[in-house]
């Protein structure tokens, strides 16, 4: 391992690349893709009544549901309202690119913004055709006046590898729709699902090794629904009856150790998208979160996760996008050892890049944030929410873009079936980009009174996208418990760099020491 400022960085050697790719599962030679890949409908799907090409080739877009606005409550005992949701739309394509698309919307508009703005794509619109040039592999976000109803387009590296359908251990999902519920999966078992599938259901797995989740595919979790335990007779607001139903998550592993993802998109999900407890030995790559718009559809969390790498994803997600955090109970005590790179984030609500808000371990450490756009927010950009007993220390968040909507919606909590989100078009809410906090939470901290620490926490070139410096919080809990040792090297709004704690904005409550801004 090589060791860089404190904090033990890992290659993808260090999680599968260094292993004998298993016999189902083989490399293919690489070569520059000389044209695009169109994937395939699968059969039974709708496509958007959209125009659309990539490189002069007609590309099918298929439909999702987001969440609409930032709305939100604890499980009421029924899930949200479909009023609550918005169409956006997702194409699927493979190349190395650059490539050209003219998108054709059909309907008015007057401004197109492409996303990540760290991507420089300029539109240019003629005729009511928008044409622009995208870089290369990767996701990004087509925007007509704003966030609603926007386009994504998921553009996959060439494959390297290739899978057999008759190999030993493969449970391969070819082309056309297919309906499995929960999936268990066995070790030394490879998933693939064809480009031209969706696969409706979920993959779980407890104590398994050497498993493989891969394809460029739909895995689609809609079919999923809340099993009710026992009535309540009067339902409150979460607090209590939040306990009367059993949830699944779409990819849920307990325990298990050499997980391979990628490639696949994760299409509405009813609780976490990917959920991984325990677990050792962990490459996630190139996969999609997208439909994301019921309670607690967190993106990626790794709990009490150890040696994991997170590249390459697109996550637009209903609670938390990316996730390292602690809960008691599985084989490991402590959550290191995490990289997080290469990643875009689009967040309708909840926290963007994490660590908590369960800290139910006793390290987590040596985990970075690299090189990853936020290309929309409703809570923090940047957060550390310490509600445990965990020491979190030794991270990194380093070459972070966010960016700021002109006008965003403050989140705001539906308080009974009857309420209504009302927008506000001269909204002045700014999320906060960074956020570092000890507490005691009424719900999420279990009534455990052993409170945790955060220090060593390095912050560079972290860049802000936005008409004003929005603020950071950092507070910590007691004489004891602190927020300390925290260095910003590099706070830059637009290309401006922020050299001060007060023009920073950064508030810094009590029990909080040795913040540094340079």
């Amino acid at each position: 391992m090589k060791r860089v400022s404190g904090l033990c960085l890992f290659v993808t050697c260090c999680c599968l690349g260094a292993q004998p790719a298993p016999e189902s599962v083989r490399p293919v030679a690489s070569h520059k893709a000389t044209s695009v890949k169109i994937y395939p409908l699968p059969q039974g799907e709708v496509a958007a009544p959209i125009s659309i090409t990539a490189d002069g080739q007609p590309l099918p877009v298929s439909l999702c549901h987001v969440s609409a606005y930032p709305f939100n409550r604890r499980w009421p005992g029924h899930q949200r309202t479909t009023d609550q949701r918005e169409v956006a739309y997702f194409a699927r394509l493979a190349g190395d690119g650059p490539i050209t698309f003219r998108y054709t919307p059909g309907r008015a508009f007057s401004v197109c913004t492409v996303r990540p703005l760290s991507a420089k794509v300029t539109p240019t619109v003629k005729d009511g055709t928008i044409t622009f040039t995208l870089p290369h592999a990767g996701g990004y976000s087509v925007e007509l006046d704003g966030r609603h109803n926007a386009l994504h387009l998921f553009i996959d590296p060439p494959m390297n590898y290739s899978v057999s359908p008759n190999a030993k251990g493969v449970r391969y999902f070819g082309a056309g729709v297919h309906h499995v519920g929960v999936l268990q999966l066995k070790d030394d078992e490879t998933i693939y699902i064809d480009e031209g599938a969706v696969v409706y259901g979920s993959i779980h797995g407890d104590r398994v090794h050497r498993v493989r989740i891969l394809g460029r595919g739909i895995l689609d979790n809609s079919e999923n629904v809340e099993e009710l335990l026992f009535k309540v007779a009067k339902l409150g607001d979460g607090s209590v009856d939040v306990h009367n139903s059993r949830r699944r998550h779409t990819i849920h592993l307990v325990n298990s150790t050499d997980i391979e993802m990628e490639g696949i998109t994760i299409r509405d999900s009813l609780c976490y998208n990917v959920a991984l407890f325990g677990c050792d030995n962990i490459k996630i790559n190139n996969c999609k979160t997208i439909g994301c718009w019921r309670y607690n559809t967190d993106g990626i969390d790794l709990h009490n996760c150890r040696k994991a790498l997170v590249a390459g994803c697109f996550v637009r997600t209903y609670d938390d996008s990316l996730c390292a955090k602690g809960h008691s109970g599985y084989v490991n005590d402590t959550c290191e050892d995490i990289v997080f790179e290469n990643c875009v984030v689009w967040n309708d609500w909840g926290k963007g890049l994490e660590i908590g808000a369960e800290t139910r371990a006793e390290h987590l450490r040596r985990i970075v944030f690299r090189n990853c756009d936020i290309i929309h927010v409703t809570g923090p950009a940047i957060d550390i929410m310490n509600v445990d007993y965990g020491r979190v220390h030794d991270v990194r968040f380093e070459d972070i873009r966010i960016e700021y909507d002109p006008v965003i919606q403050r989140p705001t909590i539906q308080k009974d079936d009857e309420a209504r989100f009302v927008a506000d078009p001269k909204s002045k809410y700014m999320p906060l980009a960074i956020c570092l906090n000890i507490q005691k939470h009424a719900e999420y901290s279990e009534g455990l009174e052993r409170r945790g620490y955060i220090y060593d926490i390095t912050l560079r070139n972290i860049r802000i996208h936005a008409g004003r410096m929005p603020p950071s919080n950092f507070v910590g809990y007691s004489e004891e418990h602190v927020v300390s040792g925290v260095t910003v090297d590099g706070l830059f709004l637009g290309d401006r760099r922020i050299t001060s704690l007060e023009e920073a904005q950064f508030r810094l409550g009590k029990h909080t020491r040795d913040v540094k801004i340079r």
